[in-house]
């Protein structure tokens, strides 16, 4: 049964973890759950210091600074496999764009009497990439800013934040 100090424990105490309750063992000092305590080897684990020596809390860190830094490589190094022969989409860049601007869109195609696929005609753009503007996923779906220009002039609306 786990032991916990309370301060007034009697000479005996002293040798003993305050988190397992071992005793004759040599303490090492840990926070645990915000508490300061006496605790054995073994109980030391648990230890919260956040400068704890072995330093695993310090080698997890750096190993999720590794894994974010990889994951930033690959996407600016660019998987040009799903990408149309002869686009260059670092001169197609999507722009900055109003907050609601699928809402946007929805409301200008609908004024306009088209559908969705009429629209995509329209600008010669695939319907999906359409869809995504209205969903509000262009970003996600790697829609380029020539798309947006050209719905912005079909429809006569404004989707780039001019700010």
């Amino acid at each position: 049964m786990a032991k916990y100090s309370t301060g007034g424990a009697g000479s005996s105490a002293s040798d003993s973890c305050e988190l397992c309750g071992a005793e004759n063992v040599d303490l090492q000092t840990a926070s645990v759950a915000g508490a300061t305590l006496s605790v054995c080897s073994e109980c030391s684990q648990h230890d919260e210091t956040p400068t704890k020596a072995s330093g695993s809390g310090d080698g997890d860190r750096k190993r999720r600074a590794a894994q974010n830094t990889a994951r930033m490589q690959d996407a600016g190094s660019g998987d040009a496999e799903h990408w149309e022969d002869g686009a260059d989409y670092d001169d197609d860049q999507l722009p900055y764009l109003v907050s609601d601007y699928g809402d946007v869109l929805v409301e200008a195609r609908q004024d306009a009497g088209l559908q969705t696929a009429e629209l995509a005609d329209a600008v010669d753009a695939d319907e999906s990439d359409v869809l995504a503007v209205e969903q509000g996923r262009a970003t996600q779906a790697n829609v380029g800013g020539s798309l947006i220009a050209a719905l912005e002039a079909e429809l006569d609306v404004q989707l780039v934040d001019s700010n």
